[in-house]
């Protein structure tokens, strides 16, 4: 990604803060990161505001339906991780000689 060098002004606790933990060449990378974190925010907020003008708001039953679903789906990862769903072994299979194609 091209970059562009730009001056810009911030508060003198928010800057030792940023220097207190990063070095001095860092500091570009932190405040890019936290904007580049404000854009993924706008643009989810605009997402969501697309969404809710073309299928109306969200409701509670359907927004507790989704959060009961990813606690699913993050009770079966972990039971993957930990071996729960794990494979039974394959039985051994030799595969045969490949055939001789026709001339």
């Amino acid at each position: 990604m091209a970059t562009k060098k730009v001056t810009i002004t911030l508060p003198e606790e928010v800057l030792e803060y940023i220097k207190d933990r990063v070095d001095a060449r860092g500091v570009s990378a932190y405040v890019t990161e936290a904007v580049e974190e404000r854009i993924a925010m706008h643009k989810l907020a605009e997402l969501s505001a697309m969404l809710e003008e073309e299928f109306g708001p969200y409701s509670e039953e359907a927004y507790d339906a989704v959060l009961d679903r990813i606690t699913e789906m993050d009770a079966w990862h972990d039971a993957m991780r930990v071996g729960e769903y794990a494979r039974p072994e394959a039985e051994e299979v030799v595969p045969e000689a490949p055939q001789e194609r026709a001339a």
